[in-house]
């Protein structure tokens, strides 16, 4: 299976958007928009801004993986 690592980030307030390398290891929780720098953070039931707000969801979950929240290690 192709994992994608390229997402386009879209921010919910001024609709910026921003294509960005997704981690293959690592959830990220928190992202900056470039265009109005409010602070987003993953949706409930989300485990990453990639899935809340990327047009392409994080590796994990391209895998059907548990998200990175429940990855103990």
């Amino acid at each position: 299976m192709n994992i994608i690592l390229d997402s386009t980030v879209a921010c919910p307030e001024c609709g910026h958007e921003e294509k960005e390398r997704m981690p293959e290891n690592a959830c990220q929780f928190y992202y900056e928009c470039k265009g109005c720098g409010i602070l987003l953070k993953p949706k409930d039931g989300d485990c990453c801004i990639f899935c809340s707000y990327g047009d392409i969801p994080c590796p994990s979950i391209q895998q059907s993986k548990a998200c990175c929240a429940s990855h103990s290690s």
